[in-house]
C-alpha cells in the first residue's frame, strides 16, 4: 500500500491511499498522514480511497480514529472514490452514517468548499 499527500486551493489536505488497508506499515502510514495534516491545523481534509482494493476491521479503526481526531480540532473529512468492495464494507458497518462519501474527488472538494 501507498499513502501519497498533497495540498489543494483553499487549503484542503489530500491523501490518496492505494492498495489494500488492513493493518501494519500500510496503516500506520495513514494515520502519520491524517495526524501530520492534524498537526499543520488543517480543517479540510480530503482522503482518496479509489485506489484501494480492499479493507478490513482495522482500515477502518484508523479512519474512524483520525475521524474523530480531525473532528475534535473542529476539521471535516471527505471520503471519495470507494469501490463496490470498499463501499459494501462502509454500508454494513453503517459508516455512511458517519462518514460523508463523495462519488469523485472534485465532489469532496466541493464539499468542503
Amino acid at each position: 500500500m501507498a499513502v501519497r499527500t498533497s495540498t489543494l486551493d483553499g487549503g484542503i489536505g489530500l491523501i490518496e491511499v492505494r492498495g489494500d488497508l488492513i493493518g501494519g506499515t500500510e496503516t500506520d502510514k495513514l494515520r502519520q498522514a491524517i495526524t501530520g495534516f492534524i498537526e499543520r491545523d488543517y480543517k479540510k481534509l480530503v482522503i482518496d480511497l479509489s485506489k484501494v482494493t480492499y479493507i478490513n476491521s482495522t482500515g477502518i479503526g484508523v479512519l474512524v480514529a483520525g475521524y474523530t481526531s480531525f473532528s475534535r480540532k473542529d476539521g471535516q473529512i471527505r471520503l471519495c472514490g470507494l469501490n463496490n468492495n470498499v463501499t459494501n464494507v462502509f454500508v454494513i458497518t453503517k459508516l455512511t452514517l458517519v462518514f460523508e462519501v463523495c462519488d469523485t474527488r472534485d465532489e469532496a472538494v466541493k464539499a468542503l468548499s
